[in-house]
């Protein structure tokens, strides 16, 4: 496991889940992910990462919902747990993200490549 995966893994066990509202795909929008996460995703073609941007969603959100929920991005997964991100519905985990947590998240977007999905 490199640097950077061990650091995704660690984030994603501190960011907390919460319920979203049935059919709702508002954080579906596009996203950036590092290199790492993209690596664990199904490739997409140009045509449908083009699709994706100009519909201003995520190539990764199929009829039923998101086609990758267990390797996300941590973008994806701070949605809703951070009052920088909160969910236009007002569904929250009980308890928010560590505002130091979110805060090396952060850091880690702009220290790594950062991919359009």
């Amino acid at each position: 496991m490199t640097k950077n995966e061990f650091k995704i893994h660690f984030f994603r066990e501190q960011i907390p889940t919460f319920s979203c509202t049935p059919g709702c795909h508002d954080c579906c929008g596009p996203v950036t992910a590092s290199s790492e996460e993209v690596a664990r995703l199904p490739i997409k073609t140009d045509a449908e990462h083009d699709t994706a941007l100009a519909e201003l969603t995520c190539p990764y959100l199929g009829e039923n919902g998101c086609e990758v929920y267990d390797d996300r991005p941590l973008i994806c997964r701070l949605y809703g747990t951070t009052p920088s991100m909160l969910c236009p519905h007002e569904k929250k985990p009980e308890q928010m993200i560590d505002s130091r947590i979110e805060r090396k998240i952060h850091d880690f977007h702009a220290q790594t490549r950062q991919i359009l999905l």
